[in-house]
């Protein structure tokens, strides 16, 4: 079906195709291009991930990927009732090398003059409102499991462990709103272009394809946060070198403010890990998925005092001064 979209509205005629995670790319030439379906999404959600892609390539960035029209000159294709985008990428099938701070750094750099007026993507001065209602949502939900006496493994875990990652939720928005009000933020501080959730696994995938649809704007410390976040539990015994390299490359491009560290330390203290895993669990209905949960959920919380420890360590491997301490961490490991 995918093919024959491509043919009849774009005369596409991909010469292969593999597939990456769920989305399936066709090449035709060196160009490489992926259809998505694009039905429950508000059009002017659209319109703000096709002005931040068009501006990161006008930019010079080779590995993002734009909006390609149809034969009718539209982005937006319709076949059964299902609306379609398809994005296109001009690589030549390079690879980019891994310097990811310094590729990380230049990303945020481009993204940093973007001109267009960004609503429905934008994430900038809302954390605190969306951790609050995330954090209100889980407790709902926390409530209404505890009110049914829970038998099976992964709600009783989740029943268990939620009182301990609701107080250090409370502390992370509590130190974010300290760091609004106690530091001045620079011009470095200004929004740009970042991702839902940047990971090793974000521009490390065989395409290496930069994908609008990863995209918010934010402050670039949300997505220097959250690469910090997945070292971490992807290798917690040996996190330090790749963090001090990240963060070197990173900061000889642009160096972090007070306002950053401090924005970067209240994102890590907040447990999305932990949130993701939860709700990840209730939206699947996959047997070997919530089994593979219910393991990753065991791991957060059997580890839960080595997340502690990382934390307050923090500022002692990064070489960062003003950060200020939580008080309960330093006396959980004094």
């Amino acid at each position: 079906m995918e093919k024959k979209i491509l043919k009849t509205f774009f005369d596409i005629e991909p010469d292969s195709a593999f597939q990456e995670g769920t989305a399936i790319r066709y090449w035709e030439n060196d160009t490489l291009y992926t259809l998505i379906q694009v039905t429950h999404m508000p059009q002017e959600m659209l319109v703000e991930l096709y002005q931040m892609s068009e501006h990161l390539k006008k930019e010079g960035d080779r590995y993002v990927a734009t909006f390609y029209p149809s034969k009718n000159n539209t982005f937006l294709v319709t076949q059964d009732d299902i609306d379609f985008v398809v994005l296109k990428n001009e690589q030549n099938r390079a690879k980019a090398k891994r310097k990811i701070g310094r590729q990380l750094a230049k990303f945020h750099l481009r993204g940093r003059s973007l001109n267009a007026k960004i609503t429905e993507r934008n994430r900038m001065g809302q954390w605190k409102m969306l951790w609050e209602k995330r954090l209100e949502q889980m407790e709902s939900m926390w409530r209404s499991i505890i009110q049914s006496q829970p038998e099976h493994p992964f709600t009783m875990l989740f029943a268990e462990s939620f009182p301990y990652y609701m107080g250090l939720s409370e502390n992370a928005i509590q130190y974010l709103v300290d760091t609004e009000l106690d530091e001045e933020p620079t011009f470095a501080d200004g929004g740009t272009i970042c991702h839902e959730r940047f990971t090793h696994e974000s521009w490390s995938t065989p395409s290496q394809m930069r994908n609008p649809f990863d995209w918010v704007y934010d402050h670039c410390g949300r997505d220097i946060a959250e690469w910090i976040r997945d070292v971490y539990l992807r290798r917690s015994q040996t996190f330090e070198p790749e963090i001090h390299t990240f963060l070197n490359n990173y900061q000889k491009l642009s160096p972090l403010s007070p306002f950053s560290w401090r924005l970067i330390y209240a994102r890590l203290l907040f447990p999305f890990h932990y949130y993701e895993c939860i709700e990840e669990y209730f939206r699947t209905n996959q047997e070997e998925k919530q089994k593979h949960l219910e393991e990753r959920l065991h791991f957060y919380i059997k580890y839960s005092q080595e997340y502690e420890r990382f934390l307050n360590q923090f500022k002692t491997f990064t070489g960062v001064v003003k950060i200020p301490e939580i008080h309960w961490l330093n006396a959980s490991w004094s």
